[in-house]
């Protein structure tokens, strides 16, 4: 799983580096809540673990901003503010847990894959026979491996955060497209609609939803949706 570790503390920021890499996850390190906005819009992220005494934007106007912007993954507060009202603040402004400095390192591992499990992820996501191979940077439907642009890729891979759930398009757009934002305003209809095309032969299908995204799911299960 990917994790996001914003905290601007240099010793302890290499220390959760260090300690979660060891335990499996892939982990990108960043110090200002301005920094981890840009990349959680930017780059896919399973979870975030945030210092909330942060400079410039803090933890907690980082929390409202990224779930103001939709983006619902879950977020550990890791803080030394152990004080009530300090964790009433970090979980109305949309942390998942919140856990106090000096913390047990098995502690926080455990806490990560709770919210993990509890958000659906998994460590290869799927949708019925489709699935990323994260290792090997790679869409397979069972055995057969689709052949995708990156920025194809880059689209499924965000549709299959959560199968049978809504991206919006803003998001896509940015995963899609990163730092060059399109030109064009269909930019990601087309980059859809040369992923249909692709997944054609497969038992999945994206569906478009007005007003809020796209979705991507069995098409046993949009057929049944639609019945």
């Amino acid at each position: 799983m990917r994790v996001l570790v914003v905290e601007d503390d240099f010793d302890l920021s290499g220390a959760l580096t260090r300690l979660l890499t060891r335990r499996g996850f892939h982990v990108t390190h960043c110090t200002h809540g301005a920094e981890a906005l840009h990349l959680l819009e930017q780059e896919l992220f399973e979870l975030v673990v945030l210092d909330l005494g942060l400079p410039g934007m803090d933890g907690l106007q980082l929390l409202q901003r990224l779930r103001a912007r939709g983006l619902a993954l879950p977020v550990l507060v890791l803080t030394a503010r152990g004080a009530v009202g300090d964790r009433v603040a970090g979980l109305n402004a949309g942390a998942d847990d919140y856990l106090a400095k000096p913390f047990d390192p098995d502690e926080l591992e455990a806490r990560l894959r709770a919210l993990a499990r509890r958000a659906g992820v998994q460590d290869e996501p799927r949708c019925g026979e489709l699935r990323l191979d994260r290792s090997a940077g790679a869409f397979y439907w069972g055995t057969q491996a689709l052949e995708l642009t990156p920025r194809e890729g880059a689209l499924l891979a965000g549709l299959m955060e959560h199968p049978g759930r809504a991206i919006t398009k803003a998001r896509l757009t940015a995963l899609a497209f990163g730092s060059e934002p399109p030109t064009q305003p269909d930019a990601v209809e087309v980059v859809v609609h040369r992923l249909r095309k692709k997944l054609a032969h497969t038992q999945v299908q994206i569906t478009t939803l007005r007003g809020l995204g796209y979705l991507i799911q069995e098409a046993r299960a949009a057929d049944a949706a639609g019945g």
